[in-house]
C-alpha cells in the first residue's frame, strides 16, 4: 500500500507544481498584450520580472527552514495559499508598480513549492527512485507552462485580462483539499524497507552550518548558473516569439505548446536516465553526472536559436533546450537529496534556490536594458548555450564523488 500511495504523493506535488507554473506563467504569456494596454517600456518589464524574482530569493531564505521545522503537509498549504492570493491579486492593478508589487507577493509565496516538494520526494522515496520522482514532479512545470498559453488567450479574449489572473484560484484550493484530506506524514515510510537506504538523520541543520559544505555549494552554483535561463524562457519567450517572429495572443499558444510539451518530456527523461544508469550498476556519481552531461551538451544547439528565420526551427531549438533544463534539474534537485539528511533538504534546496533567483533578478535587469538599447536576442543565447556545460564544470570540481554531507 505504502508503494502505491508515495504515487499518489508524488501526483499532488505534480499539480502543485502545475498550478505553481501556470500562475507564474500568465504575466509571460499576457506582456505583449498588456504591453500596448500598460506601456511599460523593456527596462520597465525587466523590472517587473525582477521584483518576482528578489521576492522569491527572500523567500527561499526563510522557506526552506520554515518547511523543515513546520513539515510539508503544513508548510506546503502555507505557502499556495499566499502563492494564490498573490496571483488573483494581480487582476486589482493597471500600473507598472502595482504589477511589481502583485509580482513581489507572488514571488514570496511561490519560494515554497521546490523546498517542500523536494523534501516529501525525500521523505517518501530511496535514492533510487528520487530523481524519477523529481523528474515526474517537476514536469508539472511544463504542464502549467502547456496550459497559461492555452488557456490564458481564450479567457483574456472573451472575459478580459482580469479573469486570465484569477482563475487559478478555483484549482489551488481544490488542489489545497485534496492535499490536506489525503496527505499523512505518519505513513510516510520513513524507516520502512522499502526505503532500501541506510537510516538518515531528521534533526534540523542551521543555515552557517550547511554552507561550510561543499555539496550546498555545489548545488548553490549550479542553480545560479543555470536558473537564469529557466526563468528567461518563462518571461522573455512569449516576447521573442512576438517580436522576432510576429505572433500575436491569438497564434501564440502552439509554439509554446510544442515547446513545453519538449521540456515535459525531458523532465521526465532526465529522471529516468539516471535511474536506468543505477540499475546497470553504474554508482550514482557516474550516473547522475553523467545524466547532467548529456542535459548540458543538449542545451548547446540553443546558440542558434536568436537568428532562426524560421518559425519552427527556433520552436525546435528551444524546446530541446528547455527539455535538457528540465532533465537537468531533476538530476540537480536530486543532488541535494541524495548528499543531505532528510531534515536539510528543503534549506539545502532554499539555499540553492536562492542562489538560482539572485541570478534570475540580474539576468532579468541586464536583458531589459539589452533589448531596450539594442533589440538583440544574441547575446542572451549565446550565455544560455554555454551555462549547463559551465555548471557542471563547477559541480564535478567541488564534489567530484557525490557522497552524503558529515552533518552528524
Amino acid at each position: 500500500m505504502k508503494s502505491g500511495y508515495r504515487w499518489r504523493i508524488c501526483a499532488l506535488l505534480f499539480f502543485a507544481t502545475t498550478i505553481n507554473y501556470v500562475d507564474r506563467q500568465v504575466l509571460g504569456v499576457l506582456a505583449p498584450y498588456l504591453q500596448s494596454i500598460i506601456g511599460w517600456n523593456e527596462i520597465q518589464y525587466g523590472y517587473i520580472v525582477s521584483s518576482f524574482q528578489a521576492a522569491y530569493a527572500v523567500g527561499l531564505l526563510v522557506a526552506g527552514g520554515v518547511i523543515d521545522r513546520l513539515g510539508t503537509r503544513i508548510g506546503y498549504a502555507i505557502a499556495i495559499s499566499i502563492w494564490s492570493m498573490a496571483a488573483m491579486s494581480h487582476a486589482l492593478v493597471q500600473s507598472v508598480i502595482g504589477f511589481a508589487a502583485a509580482r513581489f507577493a507572488l514571488g514570496l509565496g511561490e519560494a515554497g513549492n521546490f523546498p517542500a516538494a523536494i523534501k516529501t520526494v525525500a521523505e517518501w522515496f530511496p535514492r533510487k527512485e528520487r530523481a524519477l520522482a523529481t523528474g515526474i514532479f517537476n514536469s508539472g512545470s511544463n504542464v502549467g507552462a502547456i496550459v497559461a498559453p492555452l488557456v490564458v488567450p481564450w479567457i483574456t479574449l472573451r472575459l478580459g485580462w482580469h479573469w486570465a489572473f484569477l482563475f487559478t484560484g478555483f484549482l489551488s484550493a481544490a488542489w489545497l483539499i485534496a492535499w490536506l484530506t489525503i496527505y499523512r506524514r505518519a505513513w510516510a515510510p520513513v524507516q520502512d524497507p522499502v526505503q532500501d537506504d541506510e537510516a538518515e538523520s531528521t534533526s534540523k541543520i542551521s543555515w552557517a552550518h550547511l554552507l561550510a559544505y561543499r555539496q550546498t555549494w555545489a548545488f548553490l552554483l549550479g542553480k545560479f548558473i543555470t536558473d537564469p535561463v529557466w526563468w528567461f524562457l518563462i518571461f522573455w519567450l512569449p516576447k521573442f516569439l512576438n517580436s522576432e517572429h510576429g505572433l500575436t495572443l491569438t497564434d501564440i499558444g502552439p509554439p509554446l505548446v510544442a515547446i513545453y510539451l519538449m521540456a515535459d518530456c525531458g523532465s521526465i527523461a532526465g529522471g529516468w536516465m539516471a535511474a536506468a544508469f543505477i540499475k546497470r550498476g553504474w554508482r550514482a556519481n557516474r550516473a547522475r553526472k553523467s545524466a547532467m552531461l548529456i542535459c548540458a551538451c543538449s542545451v548547446v544547439p540553443v546558440v542558434f536559436a536568436a537568428k532562426a528565420r524560421n518559425l519552427w526551427v527556433a520552436v525546435a531549438l528551444i524546446g530541446l533546450a528547455a527539455a535538457a533544463h528540465q532533465g537537468w534539474s531533476a538530476n540537480l534537485y536530486t543532488l541535494a537529496s541524495d548528499t543531505f539528511p532528510r531534515g536539510a533538504v528543503a534549506s539545502v534546496v532554499g539555499i540553492g534556490g536562492f542562489g538560482g533567483a539572485v541570478a534570475g533578478m540580474m539576468v532579468a535587469t541586464f536583458t531589459g536594458f539589452l533589448l531596450q538599447f539594442t533589440g538583440s536576442y544574441v547575446p542572451l543565447f549565446v550565455m544560455a548555450s554555454s551555462a549547463y556545460l559551465l555548471a557542471l564544470l563547477v559541480i564535478h570540481l567541488l564534489v567530484p564523488k557525490l557522497k552524503p554531507a558529515d552533518v552528524g
